[in-house]
């Protein structure tokens, strides 16, 4: 399952998802993983979750991200939740369509039971119709 925290910079969205994944870490049985662009946010993530900076990886495309991806998930097979915050910076789609790259994140979803929650600098009314019925919240 992929889950979408939307709205324009600015609006709350890295708060949420803080909040959300240190909800989540307390009831996960598997591992949780938090993937953003800097450590910055280190020290408001509860230590049972991992955080990885994007940054200090040279993920130059989409398509490296997804492989990035994928080679998280196999190297931990108790995974069950990553979090991607600033997720078209981390994935170089700023800019572009994203409904294949949350259709592929969903299929990876589905293939290795690990839920996707995604935050993206994007207003409700700018995404496709296939998209928005992964929203959650749109701030």
């Amino acid at each position: 399952m992929v889950q979408i925290i939307s709205g324009k910079k600015g609006k709350g969205k890295t708060k949420y998802l803080l909040d959300k994944v240190n909800k989540a870490v307390t009831e996960a049985e598997g591992s949780v993983v938090y993937l953003d662009k800097s450590a910055k946010h280190m020290y408001e993530l509860s230590n049972k979750v991992r955080l990885i900076n994007v940054s200090e990886y040279p993920i130059t495309s989409y398509e490296g991200f997804l492989g990035f991806i994928c080679g998280i998930i196999s190297q931990d097979h108790d995974l069950e939740q990553m979090y991607l915050d600033s997720f078209l910076k981390l994935s170089n789609l700023e800019g572009k369509d994203i409904t294949e790259a949350i259709t592929t994140l969903d299929e990876i979803s589905e293939k290795y039971n690990v839920n996707f929650v995604v935050s993206i600098s994007l207003d409700e009314i700018d995404m496709s119709d296939e998209i928005k019925k992964h929203i959650v919240i749109s701030l």
